[in-house]
């Protein structure tokens, strides 16, 4: 069995890029491969223009973060965040000022002396963090290290990680399944899949013009309707949901439909919309008083409405079969 087939990446010096697929899809066998943890077999693997295949990780001009942080508990930070340095017997001021400058890099100054278990999961990311860049690698490698965190200390660490590379301006190469985590964070995504890479894309690209309906799906929700003999995608925020007569906007494409599901979210409400002309619609509405022609019920017959320019048009995935043959 294949775990990834034909994958070809050029990712470039400073660059913050994530490998995006679900469970399976062969992106953390990719980063193990670019670690030295795996061996390809076909194909090289170069860094800096160097092909490092058949090199082992302690040889690679890499480091990897993992979920788990594996950091020593007996140790104190600054003792992890050295330790590195002091197995490449780098000398004792050496090691302090770069443990310190580390440690700056990461919001965590005057932490040196505490255990991982005085810290709170965020912190101790940062550590590991720290212990990963204090060797200064060409590439840092990150296997979904924010996995581990609850939803809001998550999203606080994606806008701190994308801060801290920057300021390093070391070369990042980040693992995940979460589509919010990457666009947040990416340069660029490569969206892996049944081992292969569907599409390479900075993150507004990829979410605005998906290359095909696997890409649109996973990345977002994404709406997929047939016109014409045209698959065609559109995303539920970019669709005008209008009621009670509401006269349509000037310049978009209507159609009549019925209200079959409504969904209250806090900030937005989804609804789902039964296409007299064939085909489902989500919808997502801005919760505010001034929506076009007020709340509409479940049941309604309403009028959707969307920019030509809107509506991606896609092609299907091939599936494994049809990739074999």
């Amino acid at each position: 069995m294949v775990a990834v087939a034909g994958i070809d990446l050029e990712v470039a010096k400073g660059e913050f890029f994530t490998m995006l697929g679900p469970s399976g899809s062969g992106k953390t066998t990719t980063l193990r491969m670019i670690a030295g943890f795996e061996d390809p077999t076909t194909g090289t693997i170069e860094l800096a223009g160097e092909d490092v295949s058949g090199v082992p990780p302690y040889d690679r001009a890499v480091n990897t973060v993992f979920q788990d942080y594996a950091l020593f508990p007996h140790m104190t930070v600054g003792e992890n965040v050295e330790y590195g340095l002091r197995v490449a017997k780098v000398d004792k001021r050496e090691r302090a000022q770069r443990r310190d400058e580390a440690l700056a890099m990461v919001r965590l100054p005057g932490y040196v002396g505490r255990r991982p278990a005085e810290l709170s999961g965020g912190q101790r990311q940062r550590v590991a963090l720290a212990r990963a860049i204090v060797n200064r690698p060409k590439v840092l490698l990150l296997d979904e290290p924010l996995g581990a965190l609850d939803l809001k200390l998550r999203e606080q660490m994606q806008v701190e990680l994308k801060s801290i590379q920057g300021d390093v301006g070391i070369t990042f190469v980040y693992v995940t399944h979460d589509q919010e985590e990457a666009l947040t964070m990416s340069d660029r995504i490569a969206v892996f899949n049944d081992g292969r890479i569907e599409q390479v894309s900075p993150p507004r690209e990829l979410y605005e013009h998906p290359a095909n309906e696997f890409v649109a799906g996973f990345v977002g929700v994404s709406n997929v309707i047939e016109r014409d003999g045209a698959r065609q995608t559109i995303r539920p925020e970019k669709i005008e949901l209008l009621v009670n007569g509401t006269a349509a906007p000037p310049g978009l494409h209507t159609e009549r439909g019925r209200l079959t599901g409504i969904a209250y979210a806090g900030s937005i409400t989804r609804f789902i919309v039964a296409l007299e002309a064939g085909g489902e619609l989500q919808v997502v509405r801005q919760n505010v008083e001034t929506a076009p022609g007020g709340v509409p019920s479940q049941g309604e017959e309403v009028l959707v409405g969307w920019r030509p320019e809107q509506a991606a048009t896609i092609e299907g995935t091939q599936t494994k079969e049809e990739v074999a043959r």
